[in-house]
């Protein structure tokens, strides 16, 4: 069995349980994943956005602490979290779905 998620750096019991309910159970789930895909499976499965969780994830990965993401790396993971805030939430809409149906099914032009 892998170690839990709360076993990466800058990750608690609180995010660990977050990860659960997004289906992410482990520390090596959660790496294979990556940040992002991870992130985004925790806003599709309710967990509020937050930019200070989203870049001590990103750090954690790194083996990093949280509070050394400054500067342009900051500014650059926020245009990231951003972008995959706003693609998860497209995605949570019924017409997003319904148009992702038809060009899976081959009917929308």
């Amino acid at each position: 069995m892998s170690a839990p998620v709360s076993t990466i750096r800058n990750l608690g019991p609180a995010t660990e349980a977050a990860f659960a309910r997004a289906g992410i159970d482990s520390a090596g789930a959660l790496r294979a994943i990556g940040a992002d895909a991870a992130y985004t499976r925790l806003i599709r499965s309710g967990t509020r956005p937050h930019f200070i969780g989203y870049y001590a994830l990103v750090l954690g990965l790194q083996g990093r602490p949280w509070n050394d993401c400054r500067g342009r790396e900051k500014d650059g993971l926020r245009v990231r979290f951003d972008a995959l805030v706003t693609a998860a939430r497209q995605q949570d809409r019924p017409e997003s779905r319904l148009a992702a149906e038809l060009d899976r099914i081959g009917v929308r032009i």
